[in-house]
Order: structure tokens, then C-alpha cells, then sequence
């Protein structure tokens, strides 16, 4: 019995590189921790969670090109938690925006494949567009998300400088051959995206808030995650300085200076046009 062949799925870099290009480079973090829950009136529990979600999905999902669902917010209230990320990520998806699921997984063998299954897997209630992975066992150990990611058509994002002030005992530890982990870790994500166009899809995660990172090679031809935007402290203007060339592959996210203004819709709306804008403004020079 002969097959029909499948139609080649479109990477993730350059489905995340059109949806940048058409709706600027916003990522909205989805993040309904209790404290965010009670400023919007919402208790903690399902019900606030679930209105929570499907609110800044609702008001975002057509203007803004990524969001990123934080798993840990959903997982606390457990199988009914995570009923509500699978929909939330179903929505989101369905509206044209891309979902950058924040679970930060990091394992070996098996156990790191069974992650890449849960969120990398098209036949996975919870498939996702891109994951958050720590390649702290090693960047090998991530191979089967590698690998799942390229047959899927996702992408991965790899904490490799990161914003957490604690993340430099181990980012910036320098190796034996004289280059420091952080620095090693976006070399792995260069070779995985040559020759990739328009761009790869193996990303990193690199704070905004580091101030100069010149000394760090950041054209890995892939996206740079980049978290501090507004309630971390670091502002539009600073990403030229922070990422310099690569600064058109920066995917800033916003979570707080964009969901505080909820749960008014229109509200939502204005904070993260306002963010985009200033975005664009600064990548664009």
C-alpha cells in the first residue's frame, strides 16, 4: 500500500520570524500566580485560574505574535490545572499565536524523552510551539528534544545567560578550554541553526536585564528569549545595548507589566501594544 507523503511541517524559527515580522516581537508571559489572581478579583483556585487564562487569551491572541504559559502556575492545582493549561495552550494556538511552553525540563535518556513527548509531540494534548529546557546535565542530555523538535517543526529555548542573579555561578564558570558555560551553551545553539532561514529554532533564554553582554557571541541564527522587560526593571531602550547585532531576533516577554492591568480587556490590550511599540521602535533603530 503505497503512503501519501507528508506535507514538510514549517520549522518554528520561521513561523516565529513571520509572526514577528507581522505582529512585532512581543512574547506575553501567562503567568496566574495567587497574587495576580487576587489583583484581578479572582480567587485562587480553578475557577479564578480558568478566567484568568481565557481572559488574556481572549483580549492578546490576535495581536501578539508568542505567549508563554508558565507550566508551574497551572500544575499547583494538579490534573484539573493542568486540564486548563491544555485548553488555554489549544486557544492560543487556534488564534494564530505562538505558544512558548515555560517548563524548563531537563533530564537524561528516557526520562528527558518523555518530556520532549509531553510538549513537543503533535499528538500531545499539551504540543506546544517551543519549550523552555535547562541543559545543565549537559547539552547532549537535550538531544531527544533536539530531536523531536526538528521532526515536529518546534523549537526549544535553552537558559543559557539568564536573569536570575544566581545564574552566573554556573553560566559564568569558566571551562578548561577558557570559554564560560553560558558561552558554551550558545555555541551548541549556533551549530544547531546553521544555515537555517530566515531563522532557527533553537533559541536561547538571555536576560535584559545583564546589561552589556558584548564579550558573548549571541548570533546563534536563532531566537533570544529575552525576560525583564518592565517589572524586572529593563526597558525597550535597553536591548540595543544589551543584544547588540542580534537584536532583531529578540523575542522580549512581559508578564507582569502587561497582566497587571487586567481584567480589563481593552486595558490588556493597550499595555501590550504600548510594549510592542516601544519594541519595535528600539530593534528597528
Amino acid at each position: 500500500m503505497t503512503q501519501t507523503p507528508q506535507t514538510p511541517v514549517t520549522p518554528f524559527g520561521a513561523r516565529l520570524r513571520a509572526a514577528m515580522d507581522a505582529r512585532g516581537p512581543l512574547c506575553v508571559g501567562i503567568d496566574p500566580h495567587a497574587a495576580l489572581l487576587a489583583s484581578w478579583g479572582l480567587n485562587d483556585d480553578i475557577a479564578g485560574l480558568e478566567k484568568f487564562s481565557r481572559t488574556v487569551v481572549e483580549a492578546l491572541a490576535d495581536s501578539v505574535a508568542v505567549f508563554k504559559p508558565q507550566a508551574a502556575f497551572f500544575e499547583r492545582f494538579g490534573s484539573k490545572g493542568i486540564a486548563v493549561l491544555e485548553q488555554t495552550v489549544a486557544d492560543a494556538r487556534a488564534a494564530g499565536t505562538l505558544v512558548v511552553m515555560d517548563a524548563k525540563r531537563g533530564d537524561i535518556g528516557s526520562t528527558m524523552a518523555a518530556y520532549a513527548e509531553t510538549f513537543l509531540s503533535p499528538s500531545s494534548p499539551l504540543f506546544s510551539d517551543a519549550l523552555t529546557v535547562s541543559p545543565y546535565l549537559g547539552y547532549g542530555s537535550l538531544e531527544p528534544a533536539v530531536e523531536l523538535a526538528r521532526r515536529s517543526g518546534a523549537g526549544l529555548f535553552v537558559l543559557a545567560l539568564t536573569s536570575n542573579p544566581e545564574g552566573a555561578e554556573v553560566q559564568r564558570a569558566v571551562r578548561e578550554d577558557g570559554r564560560t558555560i553560558g558561552a558554551t551553551m550558545l555555541g551548541h545553539l549556533a551549530a544547531e541553526n546553521a544555515g537555517a532561514a530566515p531563522m532557527g529554532s533553537f533559541g536561547a533564554v538571555v536576560g535584559a536585564t545583564l546589561g552589556d553582554l558584548s564579550s558573548f557571541d549571541l548570533d546563534i541564527n536563532g531566537p533570544l528569549l529575552a525576560p525583564g522587560i518592565g517589572a524586572q526593571g529593563a526597558t525597550a531602550a535597553d536591548l540595543p545595548a544589551v543584544f547588540g547585532a542580534a537584536v532583531r531576533n529578540v523575542v522580549p516577554n512581559v508578564s507582569r507589566g502587561v497582566l497587571k492591568h487586567g481584567p480589563d480587556a481593552a486595558a490588556l490590550r493597550a499595555s501590550a501594544t504600548r510594549f510592542a511599540d516601544e519594541i519595535r521602535a528600539a530593534v528597528s533603530g
